[in-house]
Formats: structure tokens, sequence, C-alpha cells
């Protein structure tokens, strides 16, 4: 089976190139690879058996691994799980996945700036911090 392109965006690299160096303070990464993403991957929007996601009005086109780094960072406050996220997801961590990694944490950190998901802000921090160093 081929895969579909699709012409809906889900994130727009000129969000990346003006947000990124604003809330991690790093040029935007390259993107290596744009993939088709759900881009609301959390585990409310996730079934049991069988595994199904729900909530698709944002799907669209985002750097590879974007699904998976939206899946990690809602895993932050769960060390152990966020372990295993990272583990099952080889672009977590990779250079490919790098510009993924960027968008989410700094779409998040934007969402503090704004007044929500502050139980996260000491984790996305740091792993902005991480972000930077690679």
């Amino acid at each position: 089976m081929s895969a579909v392109a699709t012409e809906r965006v889900a994130v727009r690299r000129q969000y990346m190139d003006r947000a990124i160096p604003q809330f991690l303070g790093i040029p935007a990464p390259t993107v290596t690879r744009w993939t088709t993403a759900h881009s609301d991957v959390h585990w409310a929007n996730l079934t049991g058996t069988p595994l199904r996601a729900l909530d698709w009005e944002g799907w669209g086109q985002a750097p590879e691994g974007f699904d998976s780094a939206t899946l990690y960072a809602y895993t932050l406050l769960q060390p152990d799980t966020a372990a295993r996220v990272r583990d099952a997801f080889p672009a977590l961590g990779s250079p490919t996945g790098l510009a993924a990694e960027a968008t989410v944490c700094t779409q998040l950190l934007q969402t503090v700036a704004r007044g929500d998901n502050l139980v996260l802000e000491d984790q996305l921090r740091n792993w902005a911090e991480e972000l930077r160093h690679r």
C-alpha cells in the first residue's frame, strides 16, 4: 500500500521558524521529512483494545515524529512512562525527530505562557534545555 499525501497542514514551517527561536532560543531545526500526523496524540485521544486514535480535526502534515513527541510530552509527569514512550518511538532523541520534538515543546511552552498546562511547565523547561544541547 502506498502512502497518501495530503495538502492539509498541521504544523507550518513559518510557525517553527518564528516560535522555536522565541521559546527555545535555538534556530528551528531542519525538517528532514514531513509526514501525515494526527497532531493531538495524548492519552485522552487513545482508546484501549483495539487501539484507536480519536479527535482527528487537526490532522495534516507535520515533521516526522510529531505524534510520538506529542505523546511523550503528555507523559513527562510520569518518568517511567515517558521513558517507555521514548523507547517505543525511535524518532524521539534522533536527529530526524529533533524538529518534531522542538515544535511540540515550543507549542506547549506557548500554552504555558498563556496560563495553560502549568503542571507541565518544569518538565517542559527541562526538555527544552535538553533540546538546546542536541
